[in-house]
């Protein structure tokens, strides 16, 4: 990431929005024996985190961009990189967001990013067996064409799901983001159309649990796990204590289930082990639910609490520093 200069009109928005912040949201997360930090220097923007079910502790993550077609495992219990997969028979990446496992045990890569806002006509999804033997290895990837049926647009959350082998795709728009349903299967022998299925929050990763039950998607300010049924989130979803992260970009469930792990960009950048809480009764009384991310009574849409306007204002200052800061990518 080349670092431009910044505004000091941005800077001290940025302060200012960020010290309005309950302290609460400043808080490390949850400590706990998953908790790790990423030593590997080579990983200085860790957007997305997949647990492995073959090789416990450890979890998949790559760079943003500008890196090339790595994906890294990085043991849980150092915090360092135990092996570095080189994908082959791809284009060049353009700016990776996600990482998945599928219910094949195979490693699903987002190349779904677009810094120019949504003028890419078509993104990636790149597709490889999880190695069974961890070292530095290379492979030969499956490469699919993505393309949305109402248009391009950003993003930065894949998730498939572990029963159905669906994936599922999370755009992130600061007004209202959707999330888009690919075919039943992949094909290479055309574009694979995602089509709009739900309205969500601002998202920046996403993770089903290992049952299937939920989707947790996560945000700068916020994350939120919502009930799955019928290939559809359900209600207004359940607020997650998300730890503070700044630039927080990722989110997966352990194999069983019982923690979110939620990691953030950044050099030596930490994951860190959320206990999953058990989910909430409905009141008796409850209207029926609405799609995800649309207003309630409670809170305002996107799934705000406490602090809605000051997280607001603060979430268009990153977005817009964000966009400051990162280098453009060429079509």
């Amino acid at each position: 990431m080349r670092m431009l200069p910044v505004s000091s009109a941005v800077a001290v928005a940025l302060c200012v929005a960020l010290s309005a912040l309950p302290s609460a949201a400043f808080a490390a997360g949850t400590p706990g024996a998953s908790s790790f930090t990423i030593a590997d220097p080579r990983i200085k923007e860790s957007s997305g985190l997949a647990a492995s079910r073959i090789h416990p502790g450890v979890y998949w993550t790559h760079n943003d961009s500008d890196d090339g077609p790595y994906v890294y495992a990085v043991d849980s219990a150092t915090g360092k990189t135990v092996a570095r997969v080189t994908l082959t028979g791809i284009g060049k990446p353009r700016d990776v967001e996600a990482i998945s496992l599928g219910p094949d045990g195979q490693l699903y890569v987002g190349d779904i990013g677009d810094n120019r806002n949504g003028t890419w006509d078509h993104v990636w999804i790149y597709r490889f067996q999880e190695p069974k033997e961890l070292g530095d290895v290379t492979v030969k990837a499956t490469q699919f064409t993505v393309r949305y049926a109402d248009g391009p647009r950003n993003a930065e959350a894949l998730m498939v799901h572990p029963v159905s082998g669906r994936v599922y795709i999370a755009s992130k728009d600061e007004n209202k983001g959707g999330l888009y349903e690919g075919p039943q299967e992949l094909s290479t022998g055309s574009a694979n159309v995602f089509r709009r299925v739900a309205d969500v929050p601002w998202v920046t990763d996403g993770a089903f649990s290992p049952d299937g039950g939920r989707l947790t998607l996560r945000g700068y300010f916020m994350a939120r796990s919502y009930p799955w049924k019928d290939g559809l989130p359900q209600g207004e979803g359940e607020r997650v204590d998300a730890p503070w992260q700044g630039q927080a970009e990722s989110v997966t469930y352990t194999p069983d289930g019982g923690t979110l792990m939620f990691g953030a960009e950044g050099e030596a950048s930490r994951v860190i082990a959320v206990p999953v809480a058990a989910p909430s009764a409905a009141p008796s009384n409850s209207a029926a639910p609405a799609a995800p991310g649309g207003p309630s009574a409670a809170e305002p849409r996107g799934g705000f609490t406490k602090g809605a306007v000051v997280l607001a204002v603060g979430l268009a200052v990153v977005f817009a520093a964000k966009r400051l800061l990162r280098r453009g990518t060429k079509p």
